[in-house]
């Protein structure tokens, strides 16, 4: 028996949400509906003239939400980042471990500036982040816990690290630690604009092909550069054992390696989609540890993503993903 069931690569930021009408984002000349990476001027600039919104934080990056929803749900998983010696980065490490999550994060840690995302919450549902990266930028194979990796069920790396080369080269050494002890290998593309951008790279962190692949829609035509559903689906065969593509209010389509299967979700009234597809993979590879189908997986990780949409945060509380949890198993 493996000591984890997920250990996940990824981005360490501090994620700020802020709810705001799309004037501001017009105003400000912030790209709606997509994650843009800024500097930290910039950053300042877009939080000095929100006035006196609210914001909450949580310690976040895509990763780190669907690895929290996986300890949460009772799994148990290591998440490998890089954050900074400073008031972030004390408070990601503590909020963290405080989800239950193992993770490389000591007391002693590099000096820098740790990573924030803004996330906007628009009345629609729609999020849009504008992240600085911070230092979780030089995120590299130095982070990673090559024993650890060899522990775990699955390893699942992020899209996200395709922006920077040094996290590029730890997602593909890490895919490779993974390979040669046997363990499943997941990714997840995490935004449209970053696969339009980053395509070869992807490829890259690809290799020969992964065991799972996450993604939405958007995301799968965009790797595919078509908009014919159906050849995204053909294309991501190539390069997949299997994947899961999450379709909004369509529920999710399922590809086990074998069949297909379709994924109906409840109607819901969404308020914000912000960590949707982050909880998705986590309540799917969760249940995937736990010996379930690809089907009951499907089910679990659409009803968990649905009840999220209906709130504000990118994260469920424990309670209520136990109770999903509960009423499907």
């Amino acid at each position: 028996m493996k000591k984890y069931d997920v250990y996940g690569i990824g981005n360490a930021l501090v994620d700020m949400e802020i709810e705001v009408h799309p004037d501001y984002l017009s105003k400000m000349d912030v790209q709606k509906g997509l994650m843009t990476l800024v500097d930290q001027d910039r950053q300042n600039l877009l939080l000095s003239k929100l006035d006196n919104h609210q914001h909450r934080r949580t310690c976040g990056g895509s990763a780190a939400n669907t690895i929290i929803a996986v300890a949460q749900l009772g799994g148990k998983s290591f998440y490998s980042c890089k954050v900074a010696n400073d008031e972030a980065g004390d408070f990601y490490a503590k909020d963290l471990k405080s989800n239950g999550v193992h993770t490389n994060l000591g007391e002693v840690r590099p000096d820098g500036v740790t990573g924030k995302c803004m996330v906007f919450v628009t009345p629609d549902a729609d999020r849009t982040m504008n992240s600085y990266l911070g230092i979780t930028e030089t995120f590299s194979v130095a982070e990673l816990r090559k024993e650890e990796i060899e522990q775990s069920d699955y390893l699942y790396m992020e899209g996200y690290l395709v922006t920077s080369e040094t996290g590029k080269a730890a997602a593909i050494s890490a895919r490779e630690m993974a390979k040669s002890a046997g363990v499943k290998v997941a990714l997840t593309f995490s935004d449209p604009g970053v696969v339009t951008y980053f395509r070869a790279g992807f490829h890259e962190m690809l290799g020969a092909g992964v065991d799972l692949l996450f993604c939405n829609e958007a995301e799968a035509k965009s790797f595919a550069e078509t908009e014919s559903f159906d050849q995204a689906v053909d294309v991501l065969k190539k390069h997949a054992k299997a994947f899961a593509i999450t379709r909004g209010p369509r529920g999710a389509y399922l590809f086990d390696g074998e069949r297909e299967i379709v994924i109906i979700t409840r109607k819901v009234d969404a308020i914000d989609t912000n960590g949707a597809g982050d909880l998705f993979a986590g309540a799917f590879l969760y249940a995937l540890t736990q010996n379930k189908t690809f089907a009951e997986a499907g089910e679990l990780a659409c009803r968990a993503s649905s009840e999220l949409v209906t709130r504000f945060g990118a994260r469920l509380d424990k309670e209520t993903l136990v109770k999903i949890k509960q009423e499907l198993f």
